[in-house]
C-alpha cells in the first residue's frame, strides 16, 4: 500500500483481566482484502463488549483482530479489490468486527456509512454499534410503532440514549429507567419519562405510567431479575427484547403471563451476524435513520473522549457506569 506505513499503534490486550491488561504495542498496519476498506482513524467508540472480551469472556468471531473496537470514523486510506461505493479521501463511519482502538482498521466496504453531515469524528465514531443495535432489536424486532409506550433500561447508556431519541422521533411514549436523579434528567431532556429504578420498583411505575397497561416494547440490557419483572411489565402483545444480561442470563419465569398476554419473547447479537445481515441494517440506517441525524432530530450524545494511549481509563469509566451516552477514544 503505496504511502502508509508498515505498522501502527493498535492497544492490545495482555491478559484477560481488569482495565489495566490494556496497552499499546506496535503492529503490522492491515492491507484491505476482497470487499474491504481501510479506514486511517480518527475515533472509535468504547463500548460494553469491548470490556468483556477484555475479560477473555468474548473471543472475537474467526478471523476478526484481536484488537477490541467495533465501531470507528475517519477516513479511508486504501480500498481493497471489488470495492465499488468508496474511494480513497472519502469520510466514513463502520461497524466493524475487531479492530477498532487501532490508527488504521479494516471495514466491509458495505458496513460503512458516510459520516452524516454537520458531525464530527468523535460523534460520527459514536454511531454504528449503538445505532445498528437499537434499529434491529427495537423497530426490526420489536417492531415499535408510533403511539406505542416503549421500555428502556439503562436510559443513559450509549444504547439508552440512542434508543430514546429514536423511539421519540418515531412517535412512541418512551419510559426510561436510571439510578440516579442526575441520570433520570438527562433521560428526560432526551423526550423519555424516567424511572429511578433505585428509588422505585419499575414494574409499578409503568403500571402507573400507562393506566395499568404496560408496555408494548421493552430494551432489556440487565437481564437476571429484570426478565420475570419485564413479563409483569408488559402489556398485551408486547414484546420483549434482551440483548445483554449485566445482571445474568438466568431466570426463573413463570410463562402463564406469556401465554395470557402474547408476549413475544427475543433478543439478538450483532458481532456474529453475517456480513449479509449487516449490510442490510447499514442500508435501512442509511435511508431511515441518517436523514433524521442530519436534520438534527437525532445526535449521538457523548460523554467523554479519552486518547488511545488512555483506552485503560476508558474501560474503568464504562465499568464505573458513572457516563452518560459514549464513551469514546480519539487517534
Amino acid at each position: 500500500m503505496t504511502g502508509l506505513p508498515q505498522t501502527m499503534k493498535a492497544v492490545a490486550i495482555r491478559e484477560p483481566g481488569g482495565p489495566d491488561v490494556l496497552e499499546l504495542r506496535e503492529i503490522g498496519t492491515p492491507e484491505p482484502g476482497q470487499g474491504e476498506i481501510l479506514i486511517r482513524v480518527e475515533a472509535a467508540g468504547v463500548n460494553r463488549p469491548d470490556t468483556i472480551q477484555r475479560m477473555g469472556l468474548y473471543p472475537p468471531p474467526p478471523g476478526a483482530p484481536e484488537t477490541p473496537g467495533l465501531e470507528v470514523a475517519g477516513e479511508i486510506a486504501a480500498t481493497g479489490p471489488g470495492v465499488t461505493r468508496w474511494k480513497a479521501g472519502d469520510r466514513v463511519c463502520a461497524l466493524v468486527g475487531g479492530g477498532g482502538y487501532a490508527e488504521y482498521c479494516l471495514a466491509h466496504e458495505a458496513h460503512a456509512l458516510p459520516v452524516p453531515k454537520g458531525l464530527s469524528a468523535i460523534e460520527a465514531a459514536a454511531l454504528p454499534e449503538t445505532f445498528f443495535t437499537v434499529w434491529t432489536n427495537v423497530f426490526e424486532r420489536g417492531a415499535l410503532k408510533a403511539g406505542e409506550t416503549f421500555l428502556v433500561h439503562g436510559g443513559t447508556s450509549g444504547i439508552g440514549t440512542t434508543a430514546i431519541q429514536l423511539a421519540v422521533a418515531h412517535g412512541a411514549r418512551v419510559i426510561a429507567t436510571a439510578g440516579s436523579a442526575e441520570k433520570c434528567a438527562a433521560c428526560e431532556r432526551l423526550g423519555a419519562e424516567a424511572v429511578n429504578y433505585r428509588e422505585k420498583d419499575f414494574v409499578a411505575e409503568v403500571k402507573k405510567l400507562t393506566g395499568g397497561r404496560g408496555a408494548d416494547v421493552i430494551l432489556d440490557m440487565v437481564g437476571g431479575d429484570y426478565i420475570p419483572r419485564n413479563i409483569q411489565a408488559s402489556a398485551p402483545d408486547a414484546r420483549i427484547v434482551s440483548i445483554a444480561f449485566l445482571n445474568g442470563p438466568v431466570a426463573e419465569v413463570n410463562f402463564m403471563p406469556v401465554m395470557l398476554k402474547r408476549l413475544t419473547l427475543t433478543g439478538s447479537t450483532l458481532r456474529p451476524r453475517s456480513i449479509e445481515e449487516k449490510a442490510a441494517l447499514a442500508r435501512a440506517l442509511e435511508v431511515k435513520i441518517w436523514p433524521l441525524i442530519e436534520a438534527g432530530r437525532v445526535k449521538p450524545l457523548v460523554d467523554s473522549v479519552f486518547p488511545l494511549a488512555e483506552a485503560a481509563k476508558a474501560h474503568a469509566l464504562m465499568e464505573g457506569s458513572s457516563h452518560i451516552g459514549k464513551i469514546v477514544l480519539t487517534i
